[in-house]
């Protein structure tokens, strides 16, 4: 990092882009508190430890900062894990994007859609998987059919991913690029907006019939 820095004072830097990222699925008390805690390093406080580490440069050469986020920091559908995370970052992203102005750094999010099948970002998990990671507590609430189920609906969600990649990587040229970038770029199908327009507009409670909804199917 030092000897990036060290380069870069001398050459100029303008732009970085935070793209660093895992995801799994599981309900809450599924996955352990070090599974939590290496979800938030490397999606969250990876993206802010490299921010921080360049920022002095991105300041002095007016330069543009690029996070990617996902559409998932509306919602959440068995990831919550990586929704609390993504939702974590934009909240990042919109206080630094406010006390960048003054220095004429620009910061955009990147909000896709599901890309699982572009980017491999979640690997399928089998019930068998999932089912061996539990603790004894949660083997006791729950039953396999139940970890079946679960991993069979978050795993036809995968398989739907897009796999349109440089719909992604058009949207952070842009980001970096353009002489007016959006705060935030959402790539995504239309079903896709429609659920976070819907998310905007509705009340938490008809939201998560709407999602229950769509978890019971």
């Amino acid at each position: 990092e030092k000897c990036l820095l060290r380069h870069f004072s001398f050459t100029g830097f303008w732009g970085l882009v935070n793209n660093a990222g895992i995801s799994t699925f599981g309900e809450t008390g599924w996955l352990s508190m070090e599974k939590y805690e290496k979800f938030a390093d490397v999606n969250l406080l990876g993206s802010i430890r490299t921010t921080l580490a360049f920022l002095p440069l991105l300041r002095k050469y007016k330069g543009r900062i690029v996070f990617m986020s996902s559409i998932i920091a509306y919602f959440t559908l068995g990831n919550g894990i990586y929704s609390m995370t993504k939702a974590a970052i934009e909240k990042f992203c919109d206080a630094l994007r406010l006390e960048m102005k003054k220095f004429g750094v620009q910061v955009c999010i990147i909000q896709p859609g599901n890309y699982a099948r572009s980017t491999k970002i979640q690997p399928p998990l089998s019930a068998e998987e999932i089912w061996n990671e539990l603790s004894e507590e949660e083997k006791a609430v729950y039953n396999k059919e139940y970890v079946e189920e679960r991993a069979n609906f978050f795993n036809s969600i995968l398989s739907e991913g897009s796999t349109n990649s440089n719909e992604v990587v058009d949207a952070m040229v842009d980001a970096l690029t353009s002489p007016a970038p959006k705060a935030r770029y959402m790539v995504a199908k239309l079903k896709e907006k429609a659920l976070v327009f819907v998310c905007a507009l509705c009340p938490t409670a008809v939201m998560d019939c709407i999602l229950s909804y769509a978890l019971s199917k």
